[in-house]
């Protein structure tokens, strides 16, 4: 049964929810899983057979506790299985330019810390409204509405497709069947 540790960075709470529902699947794949915040004193890698990191983009870039954390592990991460999620309100725009400008900041984080994932996967986010403040709340809605997303900010909106992160996960999961815990070799 492989361990596989799952880090994520959030800021609205989403990309929680999101490393969850990986968790809750790689479970049910039979895999031994921990699940940490970056910014929790989070665990050593090392005595994992995989790694999922999960992290939001904002302002250009992905949690600096997450930014943090794959550096300071990056020699190990790249002796294993790993993937990064990365969660984007952008992942819904289809336009070369924007695939282009989300790829741009998956690169920039991979000079940045040095950890090549063996898999990056990108999510669709959220738009917690009702959770920002006046000013957020607005810039928010601007943005949205030149993407031709939802303005209505009385209410939150979840793009995440759930199914597909789920597959996802199973898919990450299974790939680690022939695997032999670290745990048990140490």
């Amino acid at each position: 049964m492989p361990r596989i540790l799952v880090i994520y960075g959030t800021t609205e709470g989403h990309t929680a929810k999101v490393a969850g529902a990986i968790t809750e699947t790689l479970h049910r794949t039979g895999a031994a899983v921990d699940l940490n915040a970056a910014d929790d004193p989070a665990p050593d890698p090392d005595g994992y057979d995989a790694v999922i990191v999960a992290a939001s983009i904002h302002a250009g870039r992905y949690q600096r506790p997450v930014e943090k954390w794959a550096k300071t592990h990056a020699a190990v991460l790249a002796r294993r299985p790993t993937a990064f999620v990365s969660v984007c309100l952008g992942v819904l725009q289809h336009e070369p330019a924007v695939r282009r400008d989300l790829q741009a900041i998956v690169d920039r984080f991979i000079a940045l810390t040095g950890w090549r994932p063996t898999v990056v996967k990108f999510v669709a986010g959220a738009l917690p409204y009702t959770r920002y403040g006046w000013v957020r709340r607005v810039v928010m809605k601007r943005i949205v509405a030149k993407a031709g997303g939802d303005t209505d900010t009385r209410r939150d909106y979840e793009y995440t497709d759930w199914s597909d992160l789920r597959q996802f996960a199973a898919d990450f999961g299974q790939g680690l069947s022939g695997v032999t815990s670290r745990a048990a070799v140490h």
